[in-house]
């Protein structure tokens, strides 16, 4: 599945994250694992890239939420 190469970077009102998804995943094995993203970590797919090798590499990316104090 998925390498353990996973990087966070914040930018501007969007955290991103980008997952490296090896050439040996199925696409409905990737299909899943970006699924599941989406639905419990609140994730949207920013972008995909497909390299030479097969490896996949794709930006998913949330809306910071920032609480304000109310007292």
């Amino acid at each position: 599945m998925a390498s353990d190469g996973s990087t966070w970077r914040k930018h501007g009102q969007y955290e991103y994250r980008v997952v490296t998804i090896d050439r040996s995943t199925s696409v409905p094995d990737a299909r899943k694992l970006l699924t599941d993203e989406a639905e419990y970590g609140r994730w949207e797919l920013a972008r995909t890239r497909l390299y030479l090798g097969g490896e996949r590499r794709v930006w998913l990316r949330r809306k910071i939420i920032r609480v304000r104090p109310t007292l």
